[in-house]
């Protein structure tokens, strides 16, 4: 897996939004499934024009 470096602000960023003891991995994953949804759903929206 590769090593990501982040500054002050995002881990502070990333802290506002753990819930209890969530993990960093667990945060960026829910992050990224969010963001793949979101795409697929504007994606398909544009399929209905």
């Amino acid at each position: 897996m590769p090593t990501v470096e982040l500054d002050e602000e995002t881990i502070e960023r990333l802290d506002d939004l753990r819930v209890e003891e969530e993990s960093y991995d667990e945060i960026v994953t829910e992050l990224i499934n969010i963001y793949e949804a979101e795409e697929l759903t504007l994606f398909h929206a544009g399929d209905e024009y």
